[in-house]
Protein backbone atom coordinates (compact mmCIF):
# COMPACT_ATOMS: atom_id res chain seq x y z
CA UNK A 1 0.00 0.00 0.00
CA UNK A 2 0.94 3.59 -0.95
CA UNK A 3 0.93 6.22 1.56
CA UNK A 4 -0.72 8.76 -0.80
CA UNK A 5 -3.21 8.06 -3.52
CA UNK A 6 -2.14 8.61 -7.20
CA UNK A 7 -3.78 11.91 -8.52
CA UNK A 8 -6.48 10.34 -10.77
CA UNK A 9 -6.83 7.40 -7.70
CA UNK A 10 -9.14 8.79 -4.78
CA UNK A 11 -9.84 6.71 -1.42
CA UNK A 12 -13.37 5.82 -2.43
CA UNK A 13 -11.86 4.31 -5.88
CA UNK A 14 -9.52 2.32 -3.69
CA UNK A 15 -12.41 1.23 -1.29
CA UNK A 16 -14.41 -0.43 -4.17
CA UNK A 17 -11.16 -2.23 -5.30
CA UNK A 18 -10.94 -4.31 -2.16
CA UNK A 19 -11.52 -7.48 -2.91
CA UNK A 20 -14.18 -7.81 0.23
CA UNK A 21 -15.76 -4.59 -0.91
CA UNK A 22 -16.05 -5.40 -5.07
CA UNK A 23 -17.13 -9.13 -3.83
CA UNK A 24 -19.46 -8.07 -1.67
CA UNK A 25 -20.98 -5.43 -4.57
CA UNK A 26 -20.88 -8.29 -7.72
CA UNK A 27 -23.09 -10.72 -4.91
CA UNK A 28 -25.73 -7.64 -4.55
CA UNK A 29 -25.53 -6.70 -8.07
CA UNK A 30 -26.24 -10.51 -9.13
CA UNK A 31 -29.38 -10.93 -6.41
CA UNK A 32 -30.57 -7.64 -7.60
CA UNK A 33 -30.46 -8.48 -11.32
CA UNK A 34 -31.61 -11.89 -10.59
CA UNK A 35 -34.94 -10.37 -8.87
CA UNK A 36 -35.41 -7.88 -11.52
CA UNK A 37 -35.31 -10.83 -13.92
CA UNK A 38 -37.64 -13.02 -11.90
CA UNK A 39 -40.01 -10.58 -10.67
CA UNK A 40 -41.76 -8.56 -14.00
CA UNK A 41 -43.94 -5.73 -11.56
CA UNK A 42 -40.23 -5.47 -9.15
CA UNK A 43 -38.60 -4.87 -12.77
CA UNK A 44 -40.58 -2.34 -13.91
CA UNK A 45 -40.43 -0.36 -10.33
CA UNK A 46 -36.99 -0.97 -10.42
CA UNK A 47 -35.94 1.05 -13.21
CA UNK A 48 -38.23 3.93 -12.46
CA UNK A 49 -36.21 4.43 -9.46
CA UNK A 50 -32.79 3.45 -10.92
CA UNK A 51 -34.10 6.43 -13.76
CA UNK A 52 -34.80 8.55 -11.12
CA UNK A 53 -31.97 7.94 -9.05
CA UNK A 54 -29.84 9.21 -12.70
CA UNK A 55 -31.28 12.50 -12.95
CA UNK A 56 -31.19 13.17 -9.56
CA UNK A 57 -27.62 12.37 -9.76
CA UNK A 58 -26.78 14.64 -12.64
CA UNK A 59 -28.67 17.29 -11.38
CA UNK A 60 -26.57 17.43 -8.10
CA UNK A 61 -23.51 17.12 -10.05
CA UNK A 62 -24.75 20.27 -12.01
CA UNK A 63 -25.06 22.11 -8.83
CA UNK A 64 -22.11 21.19 -6.69
CA UNK A 65 -19.79 21.66 -9.77
CA UNK A 66 -18.65 25.09 -8.51
CA UNK A 67 -18.65 24.20 -4.66
CA UNK A 68 -16.52 21.50 -5.51
CA UNK A 69 -13.88 23.30 -7.23
CA UNK A 70 -13.79 25.74 -4.97
CA UNK A 71 -13.24 23.05 -1.98
CA UNK A 72 -10.67 20.85 -4.75
CA UNK A 73 -7.40 21.87 -2.73
CA UNK A 74 -9.67 20.93 1.09
CA UNK A 75 -10.90 17.58 -1.07
CA UNK A 76 -7.16 16.50 -2.00
CA UNK A 77 -6.04 17.54 1.56
CA UNK A 78 -9.19 14.74 3.20
CA UNK A 79 -8.38 12.15 0.12
CA UNK A 80 -4.69 11.92 1.09
CA UNK A 81 -5.75 11.68 5.04
CA UNK A 82 -8.13 9.03 4.30
CA UNK A 83 -6.06 6.85 1.86
CA UNK A 84 -3.43 7.10 4.64
CA UNK A 85 -5.93 5.89 6.87
CA UNK A 86 -6.84 2.90 4.49
CA UNK A 87 -3.33 1.84 4.40
CA UNK A 88 -3.01 1.90 8.06
CA UNK A 89 -6.45 -0.31 8.12
CA UNK A 90 -5.38 -2.48 5.10
CA UNK A 91 -2.02 -3.43 6.64
CA UNK A 92 -4.37 -4.46 10.06
CA UNK A 93 -6.92 -6.38 8.85
CA UNK A 94 -5.81 -8.78 6.37
CA UNK A 95 -9.36 -9.98 5.37
CA UNK A 96 -9.94 -6.84 3.72
CA UNK A 97 -7.82 -8.04 1.00
CA UNK A 98 -9.94 -11.48 0.57
CA UNK A 99 -13.57 -12.20 -1.13
CA UNK A 100 -16.25 -12.63 1.35
CA UNK A 101 -16.54 -15.87 0.51
CA UNK A 102 -12.89 -16.48 1.87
Amino acid sequence: PTSICPVQENVLQRVLQLPVVSSTCETLQRKYSSTKESHPLMASVCEAYERGVQGAGALAMWGMEPVVRRLEPQFTVANNLACRGLDHLEEKIPALQYPVDK
